[in-house]
């Protein structure tokens, strides 16, 4: 199938809702798509009822942060969006980034920049709130000209992860609820972790061991050395191969649009 299996909507930090999102996808050609907002599953069932009007097959997925590293992830797809222990995890997650907040501010206060909470609450509208929310806020007030930037400069620096960090579970805890809900579980842009090759093949024979059933080899960051390293890892443990774009709208990612990769989805669908 035609497919993107990583996006995101206005239930998390993405810049279109779940309904937008569906159409977009439509007109982009794709046969499925997953909507895998943070932490979240609020945008799943309009997504959809979208889909179904529309003719496309939305997959219900997720994006789980990981405790290990500062960009660890795991996606989730099919699993029973009801799930006490998938709604407890969600429901921990999002407290931990409401916390969070406060501590953004104060940390971009002592960089000298002031922007109001209120403001980067007012732009998630009762969402998830992401540092994409305090990028774009930061963007309005000048202190930067684009998110990248806000990135770049604050939110993503190692200091900022040092300082800011908010309470996650180990990647093993995200993969194991995802499959007691009866989900399958994929590790999202390995490259973002950030580790060598080495260590990298250290995570995924130990998440392959608790139940990993795909590595996100086609993504439009990796490079072709990357791609073709995923793939032996994902034949090399048995893994499945997923793909997606991480589109979050062009707002909040100006060089991500919706990707359109061929992939083997029927293991996705039983």
């Amino acid at each position: 199938m035609t497919a993107d299996l990583h996006t995101h909507s206005t239930a998390s930090d993405g810049q279109y809702t779940p309904t937008q999102l569906v159409r977009l996808a439509k007109e982009r050609g794709l046969d499925a798509l997953a909507l895998t907002d943070h932490d979240t599953v609020d945008g799943l069932e309009e997504a959809v009822l979208a889909g179904e009007r529309m003719g496309i097959r939305v997959i219900r997925g997720i994006e789980l942060s990981a405790r290990e590293y500062p960009t660890f992830h795991i996606l989730g797809y099919g699993f029973d969006p009801e799930s006490p222990a998938l709604s407890d995890l969600c429901r921990e997650l999002k407290e931990g980034r409401d916390q969070r907040a406060p501590r953004i501010i104060a940390f971009l206060e002592e960089q000298g920049v002031r922007i109001p909470l209120s403001e980067v609450e007012e732009l998630a509208g009762g969402q998830i709130m992401g540092r994409p929310h305090f990028a774009q806020v930061l963007v309005r007030h000048g202190y930067v000209s684009s998110n990248r930037e806000a990135f770049d400069r604050y939110l993503d620096t190692s200091d900022f992860h040092r300082r800011v960090e908010r309470p996650k579970p180990l990647a093993q805890v995200c993969v194991e609820t995802i499959r007691a809900a009866g989900g399958k579980a994929s590790l999202a842009h390995p490259y973002q972790i950030g580790v060598d090759t080495g260590t990298l093949e250290d995570i995924v024979r130990n998440l392959a061991g608790c139940g990993l059933d795909a590595i996100e080899c086609f993504y439009p960051k990796h490079t072709p050395e990357q791609q073709s390293f995923y793939l032996r890892l994902a034949e090399k443990y048995g893994l499945h191969a997923t793909g997606g774009s991480d589109f979050h709208g062009e707002r909040v990612k100006p060089d991500v649009r919706l990707a359109a990769w061929e992939l083997e989805t029927d293991w996705l669908l039983e």
